[in-house]
């Protein structure tokens, strides 16, 4: 009995490791690149092969958050797998190690372009956790990357569609450099400065979605929905946290930013399938939140 309460213990501390309630919103990076595609019906395994693959490049990149905060988490977020003592740096290490590799040996059964764009997204990721996350430009553009990266990751699925719709990779980019600006503060507290910094950035991003209507294969009659709930659930929360840079508020604005890719995503997976792939991924946005209330997002 106590050997099955270790294993379920530690598999619980590697789940806690991986934040799946963010996973979810890795996969809706891929659903939305899978409609812009328009790899829809004729193309299912590859679909399989990518969710499994942002599975394991996302689950591997914030395994290895952990891994070079270590030491930092000690102080700052004890309650944390590693410093709680509920698993070791070196299984730790392992496990990112294994989940990258994952990531991209399942990109490379949809395409070399996918293959090279996984491995991209692993480079990416560990030089955000070991160098440039504590850099207050190059922090936020290089999570950005990551998942515009995962964006694109999506639309390899017909490898001659990137050359078409990369710019759609700078839509996320601009988001998440904003989540990852505010964020700085979720220890100690922020500037309102920074928030603001979010703020417009997130507004250029409300922008540029509604830019796209200009393209004839994008329909924003469907997209104005989820457009919508997108700035309504961010958008205050945000300003909130803007002008109360408090700890507590930031951590819930974060968690708020990270969440809402999902609606992000259903807004240009509706614009290019008229609605279809919007509800879809909508869909994954209860499940993730109730992800977010059993395992941390930040």
């Amino acid at each position: 009995m106590q050997i099955s309460d270790k294993f379920q213990n530690y598999g619980l501390a590697c789940l806690q490791l991986m934040r799946p309630a963010n996973i979810v919103t890795a996969w809706a990076d891929i659903l939305a690149g899978f409609a812009v595609s328009d790899a829809i019906i004729t193309d299912s395994t590859s679909l399989a092969w990518l969710l499994l693959a942002t599975t394991g490049l996302y689950g591997g990149g914030v395994v290895f958050n952990d891994v070079c905060d270590a030491q930092l988490d000690a102080i700052e977020r004890p309650e944390r797998p590693i410093p709680g003592g509920r698993i070791s740096l070196q299984a730790a290490t392992v496990l990112g190690i294994l989940l990258l590799g994952v990531g991209i040996l399942a990109a490379a059964q949809v395409s070399r372009l996918s293959m090279i764009l996984a491995v991209s997204i692993a480079v990416l990721a560990l030089i955000y956790d070991r160098y440039s996350k504590h850099h207050p430009l190059l922090g936020p553009l290089n999570m950005g990357l990551c998942r515009g990266g995962n964006l694109l990751l999506g639309v390899s699925a017909v490898p001659l569609m990137i050359s078409q719709f990369w710019y759609l990779a700078l839509i996320p980019i601009l988001y998440i450099a904003a989540v990852t600006a505010i964020s700085r503060g979720e220890v100690a507290g922020g500037e309102q400065k920074t928030g603001a910094i979010a703020l417009v950035l997130f507004s250029i991003v409300l922008i540029s979605l509604l830019a796209l209507s200009w393209k004839p294969y994008y329909s924003f009659l469907f997209a104005l929905p989820f457009w919508a709930l997108f700035a309504v659930r961010v958008f205050p929360v945000w300003l909130k946290a803007t002008t109360h840079p408090r700890p507590e508020i930031i951590r819930q604005a974060v968690k708020v930013g990270v969440i809402s890719l999902i609606l992000l995503d259903a807004t240009l997976g509706a614009g290019f399938t008229g609605g279809l792939f919007g509800f879809l991924i909508l869909g994954l946005l209860p499940f993730s939140l109730a992800l977010a209330r059993l395992f941390s997002v930040t």
